[in-house]
């Protein structure tokens, strides 16, 4: 569950990721009364399977059983709450109406980590959005010249040109940064929790501010969410 709106007195719109058929808004139905059977289900960050049926403007949820209870131990936890609102944030943004199963098991698959509190929140977000990136086709150059080509670990990170610049290619001005915070990115975008967690505080907050100015760089309108997100 991505998002959800009042409509009525009852009812509500709810946004969903599906595995198989991407993005999809439907209603529920009665749901913000106390005696509804699912409303619980139909929050953000839960994950259920439910079925719907067409109606005449908007789809219709008739049935919702839960596959993952993820709602509750994040919203509990305001740093796992704020990660959590940008992970939905961007994968509303970065999917459509045609399925995308790997953007689907993506989000699934950090939600519960965050629910299970397996890594630090800021972590598990910026892991999520440098994957979430790449597979919507933005992913960042890491070990190798986003402008040339050239491989190698370089010395300067121009959000606006996809990453890593090397010394010929780099604009008069741009951003220096260490081999630590470039090994960081390495690790969080190949899902290396150990090496990840092995930086220091200051590596991660540097990594942090770099994956954050990508993703509201290259999302265009930027992340509502984001600015609520301790760092």
């Amino acid at each position: 569950m991505l998002r959800t709106q009042k409509l009525g007195e009852a009812d509500r719109i709810v946004t969903l990721l599906t595995r198989s058929h991407g993005k999809i808004r439907a209603v529920a139905k009665g749901v913000r009364r106390t005696a509804s059977k699912f409303g619980a289900r139909l929050e953000p960050f839960m994950v259920a399977d439910v079925q719907i049926y067409e109606g005449r403007s908007l789809d219709i949820i008739s049935q919702a059983e839960s596959l993952g209870s993820y709602g509750a131990n994040i919203v509990d936890d305001y740093p796992r709450y704020t990660a959590a609102s940008v992970m939905v944030e961007t994968a509303d943004k970065v999917t459509e109406s045609e399925g995308s199963p790997q953007q689907y098991l993506l989000l699934v698959g950090a939600l519960r980590s965050l629910s299970r509190n397996e890594h630090a929140p800021s972590l598990t977000l910026d892991s999520y959005l440098l994957r979430a990136l790449s597979m919507a086709g933005w992913a960042p150059s890491i070990d190798f010249c986003a402008k040339c080509g050239t491989e190698g670990i370089h010395g300067s990170f121009v959000v606006q040109l996809g990453g890593m610049l090397c010394e010929k290619c780099a604009p008069v001005g741009a951003a220096r940064i260490d081999a630590a915070t470039v090994d960081l990115l390495d690790a969080l975008l190949r899902g290396d929790w150990d090496r990840a967690e092995a930086h220091t505080a200051v590596t991660l907050s540097r990594g942090s501010g770099i994956i954050s100015a990508y993703a509201q760089y290259h999302l265009e309108r930027g992340l509502r969410s984001m600015e609520h997100v301790a760092r």
